[in-house]
């Protein structure tokens, strides 16, 4: 399986933010989960997805019911 990863400006595009947000946000330890790959910040797709996920916030007095995303380990 190939694993997707995006650079940090692709990802500052797909979010519009300024990818000197994305160094902020490393440095104070927020945002999605990174690796360095060859002195290159860049972002596994699967993990921006789930980072995305997690951000998800139902309106109140909504009625409608969000799709499960995540699964959630020992949940019933």
């Amino acid at each position: 399986m190939i694993t997707k990863h995006l650079h940090q400006v692709h990802l500052a595009e797909r979010w519009n933010l300024s990818p000197r947000t994305l160094e902020r946000w490393r440095w104070e330890k927020i945002g999605p989960r990174y690796l360095k790959l060859g002195g290159r910040v860049v972002y596994r797709l699967k993990d921006v997805e789930a980072y995305e996920a997690k951000q998800v916030r139902n309106t109140e007095g909504s009625t409608s019911t969000p799709l499960p995303l995540l699964s959630v380990v020992g949940a019933s």
